[in-house]
């Protein structure tokens, strides 16, 4: 068998080519219209998928645009600009693009084609703050609603409310048709949750986005609390919802997910003989996560049941921070937990990674379990306790080399997680 370190590393490769932009992205591009053709958009693939459809238009048929990716994420482009900005929270270079977005999709018209190019992080990445509304206000409530541990679809409710890119809005803005192309990171892959939906229709309402803030406490400044009031008292236009007239000429499409990603990553592992679970995609805690995995290992064993078996799952977990100056993580978190709950089993090998290589805000992707770790939790529960509650999971691989850095990958599908007994 390979060694079991390599193996949980090549599958993690194996699915990030499955997910690849620049592979799986031309077939779904539709045909140029009789007009124009503008490419808008934004997330962490964001610069991979305008390349791929770059790549693959025809020459000779009118092309242009703008896209927004994370620092460091963009790749070179001829025919559509990229622009780097902040994520998770937003900048000034994120903000100005998206509105140079918004004034070029309002310049379209009907023999014109809008296609909007949309990935993971899309929300923070193309966040134009609405008007009375400051950007270092928008950033104070997405900095507190990420540190909530509120889950993504509540942070978005809150975002379609405050921003004027992201709720279908896009698509509001033109007169073209409307094709999107999107890569989803969120269970379900309802577009309207992926990049906060910029062409789908929003469900939620300027109440629900109160609601959100009330339900994880978080204290919102005066314009953003006035705003929303205002919105939920009829005194400002909601996002267009379902069934508006203005998406019969809205294509939204879904190009990859988290789905072919994880079955990427069994098909790997089949091929080298090793019986999978495939638990799929998942939305919780990160130590409530590893508790469940815990378990299932746990069950396995009592129940006699041979080895090697492998634990499979997707989605994306959440952290709740108490130490804003740790440094964590919510897949180094998930591995730190796992690692605590199952340090007295033998032949226990475990990796977490985000598919867009950035665990949260560190420079890795995500981290490795093995023996070595596991001895040391054994040896130093207090120690590694200490450091899950004090949000520092990033410290405990980094000081035993078990970090995971591939740097930017230029994909989005969320989380990686596989649990391997040998």
């Amino acid at each position: 068998m390979t060694h079991p370190q390599d193996l949980l590393l090549d599958t993690f490769r194996a699915a990030l080519a499955s997910v690849n932009p620049l592979q799986i992205l031309p077939p779904h591009l539709p045909d140029p219209p009789a007009g124009r053709t503008l490419v808008v958009g934004g997330g962490k693939a964001a610069a991979a998928m305008a390349a791929a459809a770059e790549n693959h238009w025809p020459a000779d048929a009118p092309l242009s645009g703008l896209v927004v990716t994370r620092y460091g994420h963009s790749l070179p482009t001829r025919r559509i600009e990229v622009v780097e900005a902040s994520h998770p929270l937003p900048d000034g270079r994120g903000e100005a693009a998206a509105g140079r977005m918004l004034e070029l999709a309002s310049g379209l018209g009907p023999d014109d084609l809008l296609l909007c190019l949309l990935s993971g992080g899309g929300s923070s990445l193309l966040a134009a703050p609405v008007a009375g509304l400051s950007l270092k206000e928008l950033r104070a409530v997405t900095k507190a609603l990420l540190a909530s541990g509120a889950p993504i679809r509540d942070i978005n409710t809150v975002r379609k409310h405050l921003t004027r890119f992201s709720g279908g809005q896009v698509a509001a803005a033109t007169k073209a048709k409307v094709c999107a192309l999107t890569l989803s990171d969120v269970v379900g892959d309802d577009p309207s949750d992926i990049a906060s939906g910029p062409c789908a229709p929003d469900c939620g309402t300027y109440g629900d986005a109160l609601t959100v803030l009330q339900r994880w406490r978080v204290v919102a400044t005066a314009a953003v609390q006035r705003h929303l009031e205002s919105g939920m008292a009829g005194e400002l236009l909601d996002t267009p919802k379902p069934g508006h007239a203005l998406f019969r000429r809205v294509e939204n499409r879904i190009i990859g997910s988290a789905r072919e990603f994880l079955a990427a990553a069994a098909d790997h592992l089949a091929s080298k003989g090793i019986p999978v679970s495939n638990l799929g995609e998942v939305e919780d805690d990160a130590l409530r996560l590893a508790h469940a995995h815990a378990q299932s290992a746990r069950d396995h064993l009592a129940k006699g049941r041979p080895r090697p078996h492998a634990w499979l799952s997707g989605g994306e977990s959440t952290v709740h921070v108490a130490n804003p100056e740790g440094r964590g993580g919510r897949n180094s978190t998930y591995l730190l937990a796992l690692g605590l709950q199952l340090s007295d089993v033998q032949g226990l090998w475990a990796i977490a990674c985000d598919s867009d290589g950035i665990d949260g805000s560190e420079d890795n992707a995500g981290a490795l379990l093995g023996p070595r770790s596991l001895q040391f939790l054994t040896s130093h529960p207090e120690q590694g306790t200490r450091l899950l509650t004090e949000n520092r999971a990033y410290e405990f691989f980094q000081a035993i080399d078990a970090l995971v850095v591939t740097g930017p990958t230029r994909t989005n599908v969320n989380d990686f997680r596989l649990l391997l007994l040998t």
